[in-house]
């Protein structure tokens, strides 16, 4: 891509949403007089960008805040953003609930991180031990996706299990107060109860998580030719920003401790385990998708089966794997 004075100099051509699969043609746009709208999460997008150097944009940014993925979604397909990063279960969430998004890049992390913990000193031994037994998790996030496919895996389902659906702050409390007897989370907090409280790692995602996070964008965004642009743009610079954030593992844990208020102890942990990296939307990242898609409609918290590759836009993949 070449910029030159916020112009695009080049005519893009991409898939309409959700996999109509309609060719797109926005022409030469002018950069600088668009404004891009960009959810994020404390400690999330916002600050990666300005830590790698790569937040000075030809586009306006303005930037909202949001407790999780869930309402993030809400925003982007009501128009209140144009993209936000979010982890592998709320789009699920929100396409059944037939919003007005679509998945445009995907990002992949370790899996290890994710992992349902009991306090110090808990007689819970293995998954079978959950039966009857409380567990604290965020609803729709992905740690619900991940203790889901853990019970399934075990035998069990969400009917075996009390599920006490809160967000992580509060799920803290109650796992450091023991109101909980386990707790299905996602770094920095799986570090941070580790370092802090003890926490011991009853089991991991290895197996059953798939790690992937999604830059995710409203319809109404990526019809806009100005806002299609400086989408392209921004989920590459993303890109760019998580691979230097792989090579800077010190630096990122400095900058996210300093946004988040977490110490660096359990920052440094946390970037220990690696980044999120960009990988391609494929096949293997959908068909991941569809599998946990449809372990939801098992369990029947989803109403009814959702074709995840019906909101996928691969629009930018060509741009993607160019990065480096």
């Amino acid at each position: 891509m070449r910029l030159r004075n916020g112009i695009l100099a080049i005519a893009l051509f991409g898939l309409a949403a959700c996999g109509q699969g309609t060719p797109v043609s926005t022409g030469p746009v002018d950069l600088a007089n668009v404004v891009l709208k960009i959810g994020d999460q404390k400690g999330g997008s916002k600050t990666l960008l300005t830590t790698a150097g790569l937040d000075k944009t030809p586009y306006k940014i303005e930037w909202s805040t949001f407790s999780s993925g869930p309402p993030l979604l809400e925003a982007a397909s009501a128009g209140g953003i144009d993209i936000g990063a979010v982890g592998n279960t709320p789009p699920i969430f929100a396409a059944a609930a037939k919003a007005k998004i679509a998945i445009v890049s995907s990002s992949k992390g370790n899996v290890e991180s994710d992992a349902l913990l009991v306090p110090q000193g808990s007689s819970l031994r293995a998954i079978e031990d959950l039966r009857g037994k409380s567990i604290a998790v965020a609803k729709g996030s992905s740690a619900h996706g991940q203790i889901l496919l853990t019970l399934k895996k075990a035998g069990l389902s969400t009917q075996d299990v009390k599920l006490n659906f809160l967000q992580p702050a509060d799920a803290y409390a109650a796992f450091t107060q023991k109101r909980v007897d386990a707790w299905a989370i996602w770094d920095p907090y799986t570090s941070q109860a580790k370092l802090e409280a003890g926490a011991q790692v009853l089991t991991d995602g290895r197996g059953v998580a798939n790690g992937y996070t999604f830059q995710v964008a409203g319809q109404a965004a990526l019809a806009d030719p100005g806002k299609n642009a400086a989408i392209k743009d921004y989920v590459t610079r993303i890109a760019k920003a998580q691979k230097w954030s792989d090579a800077h593992r010190e630096d990122w844990a400095k900058a996210w401790a300093a946004e988040t208020g977490l110490p660096v102890n359990v920052t440094l942990a946390a970037t220990a385990q690696g980044p999120d990296l960009p990988v391609p939307l494929d096949d293997t990242v959908i068909g991941s998708e569809q599998e946990l898609t449809n372990a939801f409609t098992d369990d029947k918290v989803l109403p009814s089966t959702v074709d995840f590759a019906g909101f996928v836009d691969k629009r930018y993949a060509a741009d993607l794997g160019s990065v480096q």
